[in-house]
């Protein structure tokens, strides 16, 4: 079976053609700057790279069409005909409680996907155009949808309840939902794989950081807690999010610095994590070379702010584990950023976990183990690999 697995953001559309016979990646790419004056798409397969060609991408749809034209292509493409294209994944956001798994999109699933888009307003819309935009392409091509929220239905209500009025949740459906469940499942059995154990033997926290951080406690192979919330706000400080605030300060913006709430939305999602701490970038690259080449007091100081809030979650799962196995180190900054796995885990010596600075400061690609001999928790960098996960549950799902 050949899948087609889409992610579509705001103003970009990911995608992999996946034959999961072999499980090779036939052909992927990125539309980004969708609607911009100017759009970049790149697009690979095994022997040959476009690189950022610079076009004009009016919307998701014409993304779309340009994705399954370069599929198509007589000189590049890996398919001849479109029926080659057996089925499409889609990364799909927030489904509220509606799913705990994933999902053939039907009129239902769009119709649940409308009713969550205020929940992520960044996400939901623009899932909804990749599935319009392949609707009108291949319309006769099954489409299944990977919900990041549908791993974490396990937690339990001690778990994701605020401490607001009851009738919050029961009424207007408030609560934690967490997301990145799709990339916290597939470490998760990456690392039981990579052990030789039964996922249900295992106490695992997986943190997956990249430019959105999320961290999951994984208890019996299901999800226990997560750091994200109502929305992919809460938790960790990211590359542009604020993560756990004081819930009086947005108030306090808005009534004493004179602020809307779409001023008040803009700055906590866009202008705020590592981007307003440090005052220099949202991109980690750019930290840690402020950091190691120019000893930036503004990027040492907001790095160590990033660490300590994953350090805190990392201890209070644990706790609420009663104990801990396997440390996960995974997404694109997590993967890459030795400095940040060291901050993160100095320290915590006291919880069994002790890293190898030298396996640490390895750039050896695959999973890789991080901790010493005389460390009772496994630490390990594993690639995430989301798309793999949505082809897989994809295919899972068609196949009954």
């Amino acid at each position: 079976m050949k899948i087609l697995t889409i992610n579509c953001g705001s103003s970009s559309v990911k995608f992999q053609f996946i034959n999961l016979a072999t499980k090779e990646v036939l052909a992927k790419g990125i539309a980004e700057k969708i609607a911009e004056n100017i759009s970049l798409f790149t697009y690979k397969t095994k022997d040959f790279t476009k690189k950022k060609q610079e076009m004009l991408i009016e919307n998701h749809e014409k993304a779309v069409q340009t994705i399954i034209d370069h599929l198509l292509d007589k000189n590049h493409g890996v398919v001849k005909n479109i029926k080659e294209i057996d089925a499409v994944g889609h990364r799909l956001v927030h489904a509220g409680e509606h799913y705990s798994g994933s999902v053939e999109i039907d009129d239902d699933v769009i119709r649940v996907m409308e009713e969550c888009a205020g929940l992520a307003p960044l996400h939901n819309p623009a899932n909804l155009k990749g599935i319009f935009a392949m609707k009108s392409f291949l319309p006769d091509t099954p489409q299944c949808g990977v919900f990041d929220t549908a791993f974490h239905q396990t937690m339990p209500s001690k778990a994701y309840l605020y401490a607001l009025p009851l009738e919050f949740y029961t009424k207007h459906k408030i609560r934690r939902y967490g997301f990145h469940g799709t990339s916290h499942k597939y470490v998760s059995q990456k690392a039981a794989e990579y052990l030789g154990k039964d996922m249900k033997d295992l106490k695992i926290i997986s943190c997956h950081i990249g430019n959105g951080a999320s961290i999951t406690a994984i208890e019996d192979g299901k999800s226990l807690d997560t750091s994200m919330g109502f929305t992919p706000l809460e938790g960790l400080v990211m590359g542009t999010r604020c993560g756990d605030i004081d819930p009086a300060i947005p108030i306090y913006m808005h009534k004493e610095m004179g602020m809307n709430i779409d001023k008040v939305n803009m700055i906590l999602n866009k202008r705020s994590g590592m981007f307003g701490l440090s005052g220099i970038s949202n991109d980690m690259r750019e930290i840690e070379n402020e950091i190691v080449k120019n000893n930036n007091p503004d990027a040492k100081r907001a790095h160590e702010v990033y660490a300590y809030r994953i350090k805190k979650y990392i201890g209070a799962y644990t706790a609420a584990m009663n104990g801990l196995d396997v440390l996960i180190f995974t997404g694109g900054v997590a993967e890459n950023m030795p400095i940040l796995r060291a901050e993160t885990c100095k320290d915590l010596d006291y919880l069994g976990i002790i890293l190898d600075k030298k396996k640490n400061d390895q750039l050896t690609s695959g999973i890789i183990e991080l901790n010493t001999e005389s460390s009772k928790v496994k630490i390990l960098k594993i690639p995430t690999n989301e798309e793999l996960m949505i082809a897989l549950e994809t295919r899972q799902i068609l196949q009954g």
